[in-house]
């Protein structure tokens, strides 16, 4: 299976945070990696060969590549704005390819079902018709006008609201999500999901927010959203099969699977097929 153009892309590898000197291996699409600092205090990623691998250090997180990226790292330009709670919210490692990963953090159907009480509730189960495009000039994935009822939509949340959602797709394993502020409705609270390839059905999944929330202690933020990837899990790792399909006729999609359609499009458009099933088997 051709793995170039995912080879090309940027990955996170770890926390910034995190790093020190003695540094630490970890693997990157079944290639072991040392991520660690230098002399200087900045962030080093050396190949299982001794190659010294290119480096961004952004989000909070070490990025890198096992190949010669194209384009820069994606940006995210609530990263930059003032005021925001920048969480690093840790790792969580799941059996499941890491195109999975990314398509289920996609998918608002499953919320009443496996966040019951939180990101959703019955008999609120209906998702609304929303906007789904592929932006040719930014090459992302976007899913816009998306709504759901949810009990506590946010740690800051007090009561149900009705969320609105948007999510972007800018790379093959990572996925931004913009969802309803509750203390700033002029602003958008961002989610994000940067999935680490392990392997084709292993991966370490890297969430990330930027939120203005200023009364929620940061353990608690961190909390929320571990608990709610950690739901996730349980049911990432018992799909079946364990690779992504990209033949449309493999899974049969509904109305909700809107943004997947498009995201396993994209997928397939740019060769991105590290972590998926191409054929029926």
């Amino acid at each position: 299976m051709t793995m170039q153009a995912m080879i090309d892309e940027w990955y996170p590898v770890g926390l910034f945070s995190q790093l020190d000197s003695a540094g630490r291996t970890t693997a990157l699409m079944g290639e072991p990696i040392e991520v660690a600092c230098d002399a200087d205090g900045n962030a080093k990623v050396t190949g299982g060969d001794g190659r010294v691998l290119p480096v961004r250090v952004r989000y909070g997180h070490v990025w890198s590549s096992l190949g010669e990226p194209k384009k820069e790292l994606f940006p995210i330009p609530e990263a930059d704005q003032p005021g925001r709670r920048f969480v690093d919210v840790g790792v969580v490692r799941v059996r499941c390819s890491p195109l999975r990963a990314v398509e289920n953090f996609l998918d608002i159907a499953h919320f009443p079902f496996v966040h019951t009480d939180i990101l959703g509730a019955e008999p609120h189960t209906e998702v609304q018709n929303y906007k789904v495009e592929i932006r040719e000039e930014e090459d992302e994935v976007w899913a816009t006008q998306v709504k759901f009822y949810q009990p506590q939509a946010a740690k800051s949340a007090s009561g149900g609201i009705t969320t609105e959602y948007m999510y972007r797709v800018p790379a093959p394993t990572c996925s931004v999500l913009y969802k309803t502020c509750p203390p700033r409705p002029s602003e958008w609270d961002v989610i994000t999901l940067f999935v680490q390839p392990l392997a084709e059905d292993l991966c370490d999944v890297w969430p990330w927010m930027a939120l203005f929330d200023d009364e929620t202690a940061m353990t608690d933020l961190i909390h929320f959203q571990q608990t709610i990837f950690l739901q996730d899990r349980s049911i990432l790792e018992n799909q079946i099969p364990r690779l992504l399909p990209l033949d449309p006729g493999m899974e049969i999609p509904t109305r909700a699977d809107l943004t997947s359609i498009a995201y396993r499009r994209w997928l397939k458009r740019h060769n991105y097929t590290y972590g998926a099933q191409l054929v029926a088997q």
